[in-house]
């Protein structure tokens, strides 16, 4: 039976035999992501990840975009509401816990910052024909702190990783797909049907012979990511405590071009 949460702003899940879909539900936001929200999708990918019925994740969301990246206010305005990911549950950026059981994301319309990051943390991507991404962190003032400084590497070379990193430019989902962000493209409106039918395919297979062979993968490129990881709170730090970053979250509430200084 299906265990939903019908209400808008939320991140609720539905079982489908050995698959968990997991759906970002704030269409309204072009859905934004809220600290509540975010405590959900760990919720959600640390049930995929501890239930031993469940073998595989199919991640997606509601309305046009996938997800225009955090509610900035929401984690880091004075009204501030975001709280540390409990410990033991899955990160839903791979960063510390990540989970044992594959995902297959499908993604449509804006992909921004975080959306990218999340969808990398996974394992395949299926993105609508509609699909926009851009990592934008330094056109805000800060920069990528959700994986997107080693993953894009591992994805796509440095050169296309820096390209866009440096750039923060926007591009299609053809693009995405020359250089690996995605696996395959779909006409709009059939992207959570395809990653359903992938994930399903997945399913049938022995999840034990699944699991481990994403758990040898991962162990393949571990040294490098965590040495990624550890110097996260070092650039959190440095970006946090910039007047850059005041500048580019202000800017961003108030609408209008930043001005930064580099201090």
């Amino acid at each position: 039976m299906a265990d939903t949460q019908e209400k808008i702003g939320c991140v609720y899940h539905e079982t489908h035999g050995h698959v968990l879909k997991i759906v970002i539900d704030n269409a309204a936001k072009k859905n934004a992501f809220s600290p509540e929200m975010m405590l959900q999708l760990s919720d959600a990918m640390t049930l995929l990840d501890k239930d031993e019925n469940l073998w595989v994740g199919l991640l997606c969301a509601n309305g046009d975009d996938f997800t225009a990246g955090l509610d900035m206010p929401k984690f880091f305005g004075p009204k501030a509401t975001a709280k540390p990911i409990p410990e033991g549950n899955i990160d839903p950026f791979g960063l510390k816990n990540r989970c044992r059981k594959p995902i297959v994301t499908a993604v449509q319309g804006i992909v921004f910052t975080i959306g990218i990051e999340i969808s990398l943390a996974g394992d395949i991507v299926i993105a609508a024909d509609t699909a926009r991404f851009c990592q934008m962190e330094a056109k805000r003032g800060i920069a990528p702190l959700g994986g997107a400084h080693f993953r894009y590497i591992t994805r796509m070379g440095w050169g296309d990783a820096m390209y866009h990193l440096l750039l923060c430019d926007e591009f299609k989902a053809d693009r995405a797909l020359k250089i690996g962000l995605v696996q395959e493209v779909v006409p709009a409106g059939k992207q959570i049907d395809r990653a359903m039918e992938i994930a399903q395919l997945i399913a049938k297979n022995a999840p034990i012979g699944i699991q481990i062979t994403k758990e040898a993968g991962l162990k393949f490129i571990e040294s490098g990511e965590k040495a990624a990881v550890d110097i996260i709170p070092k650039i959190r730090d440095r970006v946090f405590n910039s007047d850059d970053m005041k500048e580019g979250i202000q800017s961003f509430v108030e609408r209008r071009q930043a001005v930064f200084k580099g201090r």
